[in-house]
């Protein structure tokens, strides 16, 4: 299995366990950890925005962390379906 393969389902693994997903095995499951990272994404646009935006610049930085891990499991599941 390649190094960047198998660094994408550790860190697949780990998403999906904080996110409640079950174990990892093929590009399903990134697929589901995918959709619960962009749950999360809405979950946080409404949080922050019940809050005024106020979080002293954490609830942003958080989202931008979301969204970063949203892009790379849409490559990741592009590029294990290939």
């Amino acid at each position: 299995m390649k190094k960047s393969t198998l660094t994408l389902l550790t860190v697949a693994a780990c998403l999906s366990t904080l996110l409640g997903a079950k174990e990892v095995r093929d590009w399903r499951d990134i697929h589901a950890v995918h959709e619960n990272i962009k749950n999360a994404i809405n979950e946080m646009e409404r949080a922050r925005s019940a809050n005024n935006y106020d979080m002293q610049g954490h609830g942003a930085k958080a989202e931008q962390f979301l969204r970063q891990a949203e892009q790379e499991l849409e490559l990741a599941v592009k590029a294990m379906r290939q």
